[in-house]
């Protein structure tokens, strides 16, 4: 039986303010809001949040030892408090990861950790490939490589078979005769010139996510669907990505997997993952020999589940011990 009286908040270290934040002129169209919190002259950490468009949350700091390290946040493009508000224009991948160098160089940070889960994996992958000389380690969550094969996965067919229930209103959505692609058709009505058509499309595909991320579904999590402005950008700007199949070529990081098999890498995947199956942790890690990947037994995708939180703070604080830091 699973033990689920262990709370969240006894695995995470206390909540905490920041003791820095600003916004950053990126390009001529987009300025990206970053924060800073924990010990100004610790270990130098960077947070990528997920989706694309997930917007980073004061809870994220709570992964990290508050005196040992120096954690910095940024909202990605269009998302969270970063402006213009769920932009599509100008925002793609390589954009990302030249405002992560554009932030790192704003902070005078020379090298930090980098941390990031679904597609903060992604991108914290991506963004070590381009510059390795910058990445101390890495450490991963739910792993995704976005790739065809994981998308229609996710918003095709595979992780239906397993939420038939929750996958209904997502698909009923959309009209019979779209459905062969159900990306592209939330697509067209995420890119509608009508308010409510985007709401709505908004609505059903980011409750499909909520409902999915945890072994034990949430209602917190559901709720976040109602909260349209959260959903309005996670939704625009990950199907603007998806559609893009993120603006790189098919099976990019592992094609480009040499240039970061030196850097310490710990990959946590929880075995019951739906929205970003164990099968590519594990391809990761088989094409990453010296990565360290645990598979928790009793967890789904999300960060906020006990026993993910409890082998990523595990992570973290190694780092501390200098078990991963380098330098």
């Amino acid at each position: 039986m699973l033990n689920t009286s262990v709370k969240l908040s006894e695995v995470l270290y206390p909540p905490i303010e920041p003791f820095a934040k600003g916004m950053l002129e990126v390009s001529s169209l987009h300025t990206i809001a970053w924060e800073q919190s924990g010990n100004p002259e610790g270990i130098p950490v960077l947070v990528i949040h997920g989706g694309p468009g997930g917007g980073s949350q004061p809870s994220y700091r709570q992964y990290f030892n508050p005196e040992s390290f120096n954690i910095v946040q940024f909202d990605q493009r269009g998302c969270g408090n970063s402006i213009p508000y769920a932009e599509l224009e100008d925002n793609n991948t390589q954009a990302s990861v030249r405002d992560i160098e554009t932030l790192r160089t704003h902070l005078s940070i020379e090298k930090w950790h980098v941390f990031g889960g679904s597609w903060g994996s992604t991108l914290s992958l991506i963004y070590a490939q381009n510059h390795p000389e910058s990445v101390l380690s890495l450490v991963l969550r739910g792993i995704f490589m976005c790739r065809k094969s994981e998308l229609y996965w996710f918003y095709q067919d595979g992780a239906s078979h397993i939420f038939p229930d929750a996958f209904e209103p997502y698909q009923q959505h959309i009209p019979m005769d779209e459905r062969d692609n159900l990306i592209e058709a939330y697509y067209r009505r995420l890119t509608s010139d009508d308010v409510a058509v985007r709401r709505g499309a908004a609505k059903e595909w980011t409750r499909w996510e909520m409902a999915t991320s945890r072994l034990f579904p949430d209602p917190e999590y559901l709720d976040k669907a109602e909260d349209l402005d959260f959903a309005v950008a996670f939704a625009r700007i990950e199907c603007h990505y998806f559609t893009n199949a993120i603006f790189v070529e098919e099976s990019y990081i592992l094609n480009h997997i040499q240039r970061i098999q030196h850097i310490p890498t710990v990959i946590v995947q929880g075995r019951y993952d739906m929205v970003c199956p164990t099968r590519s942790a594990w391809q990761l890690h088989q094409a990453m020999p010296n990565s360290n990947l645990v598979i928790v037994p009793d967890a789904g995708h999300s960060m906020g589940e006990v026993s993910i939180a409890r082998e990523l703070v595990i992570a973290t604080d190694s780092i501390v011990n200098g078990l991963t830091h380098q330098g």
